[in-house]
């Protein structure tokens, strides 16, 4: 028997529709020849849709999504690994 404690890692749908919809919003300002990080970035700071391209619904789907959220998402990944 193994005495090392172990983890259990539920992942939500929450986080599970964010990180879904940062992959499709990603890709769609890449296709666009956006830089998708400053991009996406400069949405979450300002909230300003305007960086965000109406391409493929990008702007709709990234909308649907709080932004505290996102942020929360990301560091929640971020420090996980």
């Amino acid at each position: 028997m193994n005495d090392k404690t172990r983890l259990f890692k539920i992942v939500t749908d929450d986080q599970a529709k964010v990180h879904k919809t940062l992959y499709e919003v990603y890709n769609s300002l890449k296709e666009r020849g956006y830089n998708p990080t400053n991009q996406i970035v400069g949405y979450l700071i300002s909230g300003d849709l305007g960086y965000i391209s109406s391409y493929q619904d990008a702007r709709s789907k990234i909308k649907t999504i709080d932004r505290s959220k996102i942020v929360e998402v990301l560091l929640t990944s971020f420090l996980s690994k």
